[in-house]
């Protein structure tokens, strides 16, 4: 078993069971690199301080490389018996190393270590999925470009409402996806604002740090200008979940939409075999199980977010114990919302649409009455007796199995005698779309407009990341 570090102050050994309980080694393994990074910076800074010497410092440093090399090779294994990552790797570099590494934890505390390792950590995670949304919206940004023209029933309350086009459709969610990179962004921003370590367990030291120098070292702005706040908090976790838990909701409802486009009551998409599963029993099912466990995992990482919300929310100053339960909960938020974004980018890559059939339920849906009604106000007649008219329109239609365009011009005019040959370019799907010109509308123009827009702002994006 690896030695306690506080083995000083005890005259027993911890109950293997306490151990067991205590150890966050399982989860807190994959922060290594980032713990590593931080001890380097820590020890030049203490070198740099006159704290320890320059020789003590180079063996640490040396120590930290081949550590990490026999990690890389498999030379080294993370032994499973140690409390937790910082402990594995102090005494791993103290048996190499001898009293040098022993000298590596002055002036921290585990308390700034970890606060600062899962900073780091989450920084780096945030940035992959930057990446993977970004990844995402440049492809719904080529299938919106393909299908400027695919005219398709636009809802509400899942009932076919007016005209919009399959392009208008994906790009609402392109927006929706850029506001999560934005918000991914300002949450990384935040946390890059201030560094924790030197913050010590709660009170700082009486060892002449330089903090700045570890901070700007470490990629931070600043150091965290107060030690109890340094270590005591998790508010940074909880602004990333909250944005992993929001982009989730979008992909859900994403979801959600292409589970219904490929069913066969809608069968506006298709997805490719290599994304979709069959029954072990009926052979002609085709099921979109990537959606389903997208939109059941969204409720998982709602599950994250509210875990660390009432983990802090009665915690005193400075750091308790349950602050450890931080790292499973957003470790397991991220890897949910990077394997969701890793398999339903592809999807949508490969899926194959079907315009013509979203045409037949676009004219099923009498999506086009507004603009009938529309129509005839311009010809003067009072909007609500418009309404109410082409109300009684589209009733009749329905009770005969006709849609609008399918009455003659003799027969729209038995409705009313302001109705002209040019009431058939009005109710025209395609010119139902296209009348609609106000800014952010379904026109091919619009979605153009719209795909340049968001190629620009992911551009911006790009620039930002260096």
């Amino acid at each position: 078993m690896a030695e306690q570090l506080w083995k000083g102050r005890f005259s027993k050994a911890v109950d293997s069971r306490v151990n067991d309980f205590n150890s966050s080694i399982r989860f807190d393994q994959r922060m290594i690199a980032q713990d590593m990074k931080g001890s380097g910076v820590h020890a030049a800074m203490l070198a740099r301080q006159g704290i320890i010497s320059e020789q003590d410092c180079e063996a640490i440093l040396s120590g930290l490389a081949s550590i990490a090399d026999d990690l890389a090779s498999g030379a080294l294994e993370i032994d499973p018996a140690a409390e937790d990552v910082h402990t594995f790797v102090e005494q791993t570099l103290t048996a190499r190393i001898g009293d040098a590494g022993k000298r590596l934890h002055t002036g921290r505390s585990r308390n700034d270590q970890v606060a600062l390792d899962i900073r780091l950590t989450l920084r780096d995670y945030s940035h992959t999925l930057q990446g993977l949304i970004a990844d995402l919206v440049r492809v719904l940004c080529k299938k919106a470009g393909e299908n400027t023209a695919s005219v398709m029933p636009g809802y509400t309350h899942l009932q076919r409402a007016q005209p919009i086009t399959f392009g208008h459709a994906l790009m609402a969610y392109v927006w929706m996806l850029l506001r999560d990179l934005e918000r991914f962004a300002d949450a990384t921003r935040r946390m890059d604002a201030q560094c924790p370590l030197g913050s010590g367990a709660l009170a700082g030291t009486t060892y002449p740090l330089d903090r700045q120098f570890t901070a700007e070292k470490l990629g931070f702005a600043a150091p965290c200008p107060n030690s109890l706040d340094g270590v005591s908090d998790r508010d940074f976790c909880i602004e990333l979940a909250a944005a992993i838990a929001t982009c989730m909701m979008h992909l859900s409802r994403l979801s959600e939409e292409i589970i219904l486009w490929c069913s066969w009551e809608f069968k506006f998409i298709e997805l490719d075999d290599a994304f979709t599963t069959g029954s072990s029993i009926m052979p002609q099912k085709k099921n979109p199980d990537v959606t389903e466990l997208i939109r059941g995992k969204t409720g998982r990482v709602y599950g994250d977010l509210n875990t660390l919300l009432v983990m802090m929310k009665g915690i005193p100053l400075a750091y308790n114990k349950d602050m450890q339960e931080d790292k499973e909960a957003i470790f397991d938020a991220v890897d949910t919302l990077e394997l969701c974004l890793k398999t339903i980018t592809p999807m949508l890559d490969t899926m194959r649409t079907l315009p013509a059939n979203m045409r037949r339920a676009a004219a099923k849906g009498f999506i086009n009455a507004t603009d009938c009604a529309d129509y005839l106000t311009k010809k003067g007649m009072p909007f609500r007796d418009a309404y109410k008219l082409t109300g009684c329109m589209v009733s009749d239609c329905i009770a005969k199995d006709k849609v609008l365009e399918e009455l003659t011009l003799d027969q729209l005019k038995g409705y009313s005698d302001l109705f002209e040959e040019d009431i058939f370019q009005a109710i025209d799907l395609v010119n139902c779309c296209e009348g609609r010109t106000s800014y952010g509308g379904p026109t091919a123009a619009s979605v153009c407009s719209q795909i340049e827009l968001a190629e620009a702002k992911l551009a911006d994006w790009e620039e930002a990341q260096g």
